[in-house]
C-alpha cells in the first residue's frame, strides 16, 4: 500500500527536529511546492505540526500528539 503525500511529509518531519521550510520538503521530497503547501495545511489544521516564523521563512516542526 502507498503512502499519502501526507504520511511522506510526517516521517521527513519527524526526523528532522530542526524544522523545514516548504521549499526544503519540496527539495527532498522531489513533489512539487504546492503539494507540499497543502499537505501541510491540512496537517496544521489538525494540529500535527507547529509552524515558526525566522525571518522571511516558515520551519515546520512535528509537533504531533
Amino acid at each position: 500500500m502507498q503512502k499519502t503525500k501526507k504520511e511522506i511529509v510526517i516521517e521527513l518531519l519527524k526526523k528532522n527536529s530542526d524544522g523545514l521550510t516548504v521549499a526544503e520538503i519540496s527539495n527532498i521530497l522531489k513533489i512539487s511546492r504546492n503539494t507540499v503547501a497543502v499537505a501541510l495545511a491540512e496537517l496544521k489544521g489538525a494540529e500535527l505540526i507547529r509552524v515558526r516564523s525566522v525571518g522571511m521563512a516558515k520551519l515546520n516542526y512535528w509537533g504531533g500528539k
